[in-house]
């Protein structure tokens, strides 16, 4: 079936029931063993942080945030995949409605508030898939902890994750949990990247295992902040940088009556902005920390482009929503050639 004919009738729905009916149709077909909307993605080996990936496309933390469908997601050719965002408790999330489509702006904009079923629960369905490929496990804090007391709830996560992720993102910069962007300032960033940093050289130790830390920057950031970032992450040893998540500007869909809805904006509008945060990073950070571009990847073209401006990896998920699987074969293509 035509993805496009697929969409129209997806569109229809809510974007939150659709987004929950898909997840059940790909992991039925998958368990079916149909594979009707990607072909084969071609093989593209790279390796960074230690770790060798199939090929350089991923698909974006948030996607599937408790791991229900990793096997599913799998088959549509990712050369890796990332989870979550997964807290130590179970949480609600922010009240419905909290997604939104701007279909004529290519964009979506969600106040999703790390809706999920808590840490056990994800780690239970990874222990129970049977992929095996490059998995990352997102992480953030409960939406009723204090801020001053944020690195708790990272530091249980990290330890209950360590042995069963590829890697672990520290999520910092969703703007859908009260005062979560401040963890990206100061002696917040400095008190949990180093709690952070000192558990893993205790985990790498005890399980003989290595797991890169990475950071999810936002793209609202100054270029003092950037600058300021960066030297916190050389410092620390931070493994990877993932630039970025949502956006909390309105650049592009002002014309839109959903774009007047709080949260973070994803999709085509994010695409300039997140990609000059993308550059700066690199040019602050030089070869030393790999960087991985997310945010208005809708497109080949801008997969390649944003490889260009100097990511190592990217990752999808708006550009899921309106192009459909087949843009995860069409931007291994382009980044193989």
């Amino acid at each position: 079936m035509n993805y496009q004919i697929l969409r129209a009738l997806l569109f229809k729905m809510s974007p939150e029931r659709a987004h929950a009916f898909t997840l059940k149709a790909l992991s039925l077909s998958s368990a079916l063993g149909f594979n009707g909307f990607v072909g084969q993605c071609p093989s593209e080996p790279f390796k960074t942080m230690g770790l060798d990936f199939p090929n350089r496309v991923g698909l974006a933390a948030g996607l599937d945030k408790d791991g229900d469908y990793i096997d599913a997601l799998a088959s549509l050719g990712f050369g890796f995949i990332e989870i979550g965002t997964v807290t130590p408790r179970a949480q609600a999330g922010n009240p419905q409605p909290r997604l939104f489509r701007l279909s004529e702006g290519n964009a979506i904009i969600n106040r999703m508030g790390f809706n999920n079923k808590g840490i056990d629960h994800l780690i239970y369905n990874v222990q129970q898939a049977k992929f095996k490929g490059i998995l990352g496990i997102n992480i953030g804090k409960n939406a009723a902890t204090p801020i001053e007391e944020a690195c708790g709830d990272y530091l249980i996560c990290l330890k209950k994750a360590y042995a069963h992720a590829s890697y672990i993102t520290i999520n910092i910069s969703s703007p859908n949990t009260s005062g979560l962007r401040n963890l990206q300032h100061g002696v917040f960033l400095e008190d949990l990247l180093g709690a952070l940093k000192q558990e893993q050289k205790h985990l790498a130790q005890v399980q003989q295992k290595q797991v890169p830390l990475i950071v999810k920057v936002a793209p609202d950031l100054t270029e003092a902040e950037i600058v300021a970032l960066a030297d916190t992450f050389l410092r620390l040893d931070v493994e990877g940088v993932i630039a970025t998540n949502t956006t909390i500007g309105r650049e592009g869909v002002a014309f839109s009556k959903a774009g007047k809805e709080a949260g973070g904006l994803s999709g085509a509008p994010l695409t300039q902005k997140s990609t000059e945060v993308l550059k700066l990073f690199k040019r602050e950070l030089k070869d030393k920390i790999p960087l991985i571009a997310s945010g208005g990847i809708m497109t080949p073209e801008i997969a390649l482009e944003k490889i260009q401006a100097g990511a190592s990896l990217v990752q999808l998920y708006t550009g899921l929503i309106y192009q459909g699987p087949q843009l995860v074969q069409g931007c291994v293509r382009a980044l193989n050639r």
